[in-house]
């Protein structure tokens, strides 16, 4: 499956573009989420829904696209993905309400799962030599954590000039020139008819985190609803326990546990997880808290978190480029410490009010994720055979999309608790004003006394979130130093003999 030169970087452009669009429609939402629900009159339920719809279908079926992607041939099922993508983006520019936008979000996970172990797996197979394929990744990695940020600003973008359907059109062109691409540079398509695609694994998967994303979002809630959350609690556990131990008597499972023995593997997928849980929360708070308390506008809120990406690109390229030297533990673990340093650099700016301050913070917050994910990739698909590729490839997937999912999920539920739980509204306040920010200051009509007691509880939970997101951090760093304690420079596939 050897390409020439130029058709090998040509084809990681290629699979780049379909990273940026699956990466991009991850974050597109956190500015345009309230013109949105203004226009589709969407409620707070289907609001979340709307963004988490995406992440929660796209991670259920990671696993099984990865191993349905080696039993077809990778290059035919990055094809498949980019064409669902495709017409979903179209049927999501036009749903004419808030249930048929999240249905078409639902799509839009299937295209994106289908693409995202493929564009990997592609890599791994295409550039044969390591030290070529490291920079690769790297650079693929980069343009994983570029997408995550260009989405805000692009999302504000486009909301000044057009209707919120162009955040979904958007994606048409770059489908079809990607199709374009794919037909001329890719390699022959090389499938393994042996490998089995277990669908009702990848359903198991998927109601356990499901439920886990109803249990999260239950209990973050003012007022509890103790019936959903069992039940929540009941689909996520029972959907863990039967996906275990179906994998365990799968003769090709779509997960195998005996990889995570695998230390580099394990810090990769943890790294990956990590990075993106920082990322995605960071962006989520920050784009609200700037819109919702300081009045910035979309395009001037995703601007501000595109520092992350401007501080992510030197150190996710140095960081492929000289992986055989520098070695998986400085990159991993220090990117991690250093990425929990620049969110201390974020809650100090934001709290003695140093504009200066947050944009260092947030620089260095994408400089150290950044050291940690150009060779996160690297450490998990290093460590497989090429005939396992998809299989490694969907893992690494899942941690990124298990990592936004969560954030979201935890992060955004916590900023609303702590509002809910510690706001002190004006008498006569209309009780909605309790709820969120949002709805605090629909109802203010210029109240000040209601607008500074709502911005004030905010930037408690605000505060809160970020000092949460620092703590996991640090745990990331400390158990990825753990794992790597042994693993010297050069030594990027440390006990390899655990992946075969």
């Amino acid at each position: 499956m050897a390409l020439n030169t130029r058709n090998r970087w040509a084809l990681l452009i290629t699979v780049s573009a379909g990273l940026v669009l699956v990466s991009l429609d991850n974050s597109i939402l956190y500015t345009a989420l309230p013109t949105l629900t203004e226009e589709l009159g969407a409620t707070g339920s289907q609001s979340l829904w709307i963004i988490n719809a995406y992440p929660v279908v796209m991670a259920g079926l990671l696993l099984g696209s990865g191993t349905l992607s080696d039993r077809i041939g990778h290059s035919k099922m990055f094809a498949i993905g980019l064409i669902i993508f495709g017409l979903a983006s179209a049927a999501a520019a036009f749903s004419p309400s808030a249930g048929l936008l999240i249905a078409a979000r639902a799509v839009l996970a299937v295209g994106a799962a289908a693409m995202m172990p493929a564009t990997l797996a592609l890599i791994r197979v295409t550039f044969e030599v390591e030290r070529e394929r490291n920079l690769a990744i790297a650079i693929w990695g980069s343009l994983s954590v570029i997408g995550a940020a260009l989405g805000p600003i692009v999302g504000g973008l486009l909301l000044e000039h057009f209707w919120w359907g162009s955040v979904f059109l958007i994606n048409i062109p770059v489908v079809i020139a990607a199709l374009a691409a794919t037909a001329v540079v890719a390699p022959a398509n090389d499938p393994d008819p042996s490998k089995k695609w277990d669908w009702i694994s990848s359903m198991q998967a998927m109601a356990a985190l499901v439920g886990a994303v109803f249990l999260i979002k239950e209990i973050a809630h003012t007022t509890q609803n103790w019936t959903v959350a069992a039940i929540a609690t009941v689909v996520a556990v029972v959907g863990s326990i039967l996906f275990t131990r179906r994998q365990n008597r799968l003769e090709q499972p779509l997960l195998e546990f005996g990889i995570f023995k695998n230390p580099a593997f394990t810090s990769g997928v943890l790294a990956a997880a990590f990075s993106m849980f920082a990322i995605a929360g960071a962006q989520l708070v920050i784009t609200q808290r700037f819109q919702l308390v300081e009045g910035f506008t979309p395009l001037q809120s995703g601007l501000l978190v595109a520092t992350v990406a401007v501080g992510s690109l030197p150190t996710s390229l140095i960081g492929g480029a000289f992986l055989h030297r520098i070695g998986l533990l400085p990159l991993i673990t220090g990117g991690l410490a250093l990425g929990d340093l620049g969110v201390v650099g974020i809650i100090a700016g934001t709290q003695s009010h140093s504009f200066g301050l947050l944009i260092a913070g947030l620089a260095v917050t994408g400089a150290g994720l950044g050291a940690a994910m150009s060779v996160a990739s690297t450490a998990i698909v290093g460590n497989v055979s090429p005939r396992r590729a998809g299989m490694a490839s969907s893992i690494e997937e899942e941690s990124y999309e298990f990592g936004s999912l969560t954030a979201v999920a935890l992060l955004g539920s916590l900023v609303t608790f702590v509002y809910s739980a510690t706001v002190e509204l004006p008498e006569g306040t209309p009780e909605s004003a309790g709820n969120s920010l949002s709805d605090a200051l629909l109802v203010a009509n210029g109240n000040q006394d209601i607008i500074t007691a709502a911005n004030t509880a905010f930037d408690t939970g605000f505060l809160i979130t970020m000092v949460v997101l620092a703590v996991i951090l640090a745990i990331g760093a400390a158990i990825t130093g753990w794992l790597l304690r042994h693993h010297g420079p050069g030594s990027i596939s440390q006990a390899h003999t655990a992946s075969h």
